[in-house]
């Protein structure tokens, strides 16, 4: 089993892994591939959305009928459609981030390539992301994908995930190693 894999857990694999077959299985990787994509932008734009996945005062049967009603306007395929439904029929919505994050780490691990996190506390250039990436491309040997987040409370800097390895020069991890050393000579 590769590292990509072995990183992916419990419900969250099993979901990912069948998902993944499906979808290698009817060469759909692409179509799934940006279906989730769409799907991770609505949940990270829309607070019900996130509400309706997490909570638990909803019955799995409103929680159906809603997310039908959220793919069906998305114009979701309708692989990932069913995925969805299914996984809402089984009451496992929460865990739907981790099942999508599970099949892309499958399907990067199918393509050689290499997913890395950034956080940045500004949206960062076309420029510099393409040396950033370079730069991971170099270090790791693969081609490298990356999950962008902007962070503000960041202040400054980068904080880089890369397999097991982290690097964070961000403005605010210096300025509280700073306080620390401050009242440590205090």
């Amino acid at each position: 089993m590769s590292e990509a894999e072995t990183m992916v857990f419990g419900v969250a694999e099993r979901y990912a892994t069948a998902l993944f077959e499906l979808a290698s299985e009817t060469s759909e990787l692409d179509i799934v591939e940006a279906d989730i994509a769409r799907f991770e932008t609505l949940r990270r734009e829309s607070a019900d959305l996130r509400r309706l996945m997490k909570s638990l005062v909803f019955s799995t049967e409103d929680q159906v009928r809603a997310i039908g009603a959220v793919v069906e306007a998305a114009g979701l395929g309708q692989t990932v459609s069913n995925f969805i439904k299914l996984v809402a029929s089984n009451n496992r919505l929460s865990a739907m981030a981790d099942m999508f994050r599970g099949f892309r780490q499958l399907l990067a691990d199918r393509r050689g390539e290499v997913t890395a996190g950034i956080a940045s506390a500004i949206p960062l250039s076309d420029s510099q992301l393409a040396e950033i990436k370079r730069a991971l491309a170099d270090i790791s040997g693969k081609s490298v994908h990356v999950e962008l987040e902007v962070d503000p409370s960041l202040i400054g800097g980068l904080v880089v995930k890369l397999g097991s390895r982290m690097i964070d020069t961000s403005l605010k991890t210096k300025l509280d190693a700073l306080k620390i050393a401050l009242k440590e000579v205090g």
